[in-house]
């Protein structure tokens, strides 16, 4: 086990189906937020009180906003229907939503990625997305421990005609992580999502930045976790650990990186060095 990080977080994408409306996060913060609009329910413009950020004013993602925000997002048939029988699901929650697999889709597309892992597949959404936007040489590596789940998966990357570049391992995503290293592919990934174990989030960043090359991406889902990273009342194991994560993130001088309000959250991580 590696030990750049010395903290520690099960793959919960928090999407509440089925129209993806997010928890909205801007209640608690290390400085207040307050609405433009005072005399408004649901304003989509905060300011903050702290007079050293300027009186920057905030978009706040209420419903209609939101609902806005998905009317301009583009999702291929494909990844649609495979949303619409996911929400029929138990747990379909833990699908990322289409504004946030446009975004993978996008950043592996200006990376040029041909080679991507993804721990935490659930029924393939994210993953599919990815894979639409590989070239037909490239390769991801799904991870997931649920084989119902992986069924659906398979079978709409046999629809999208990418079954090809999805190697599945149905597997615990730490055995995969370490026999991945151990067949000689450090340094050779572009990128690589983590939706998984929050517990576990150290573990996996730190495998992952082993396997991902410098200029590789590493994205990390949920890293705002219902809003409770800010909430300093709140202690439960996960959101100790998450919000432990974002900190050692925060001070790797190893990455740059970008913690972007989207679904539950995601940090980007860049790989600049491979030790400072």
């Amino acid at each position: 086990m590696f030990t750049r990080f010395a903290t520690t977080a099960m793959a919960t994408t928090l999407l509440p189906p089925p129209l993806f409306r997010p928890p909205f996060l801007l209640s608690r913060h290390k400085f207040s937020l307050k609405s433009i609009h005072s005399n408004t329910l649901e304003s989509p413009v905060v300011v903050t009180d702290d007079r050293k950020y300027g009186n920057k004013q905030v978009i706040s993602l209420t419903p209609q906003l939101y609902d806005y925000l998905l009317s301009n997002t583009r999702e291929p048939q494909i990844l649609r229907e495979l949303r619409e029988e996911t929400a029929t699901m138990r747990g379909s929650q833990m699908q990322v939503s289409p504004d946030q697999a446009q975004l993978l889709a996008m950043l592996v597309q200006i990376l040029g990625a041909e080679k991507c892992i993804e721990i935490g597949v659930y029924t393939g959404y994210s993953s599919l997305a990815v894979a639409l936007s590989l070239p037909d040489s490239g390769k991801l590596v799904a991870c997931e421990r649920d084989a119902k789940c992986l069924e659906i998966a398979k079978k709409y990357y046999e629809r999208a005609g990418v079954s090809h570049k999805v190697d599945v391992r149905h597997a615990l995503a730490m055995d995969t992580l370490k026999s991945l290293i151990l067949a000689g592919e450090a340094s050779s990934y572009d990128f690589a999502f983590v939706d998984a174990e929050k517990r576990l989030y150290d573990e996996y960043f730190e495998y992952l930045f082993k396997l991902v090359r410098i200029g590789g991406l590493i994205v990390m889902d949920n890293v705002l976790w219902h809003g409770k990273v800010s909430d300093p009342l709140v202690n439960d194991p996960k959101t100790v650990s998450i919000r432990n994560f974002n900190k050692n993130l925060l001070e790797d001088k190893c990455i740059n990186i970008s913690m972007v309000p989207i679904g539950d959250g995601m940090t980007i991580c860049r790989k600049i060095a491979e030790n400072i």
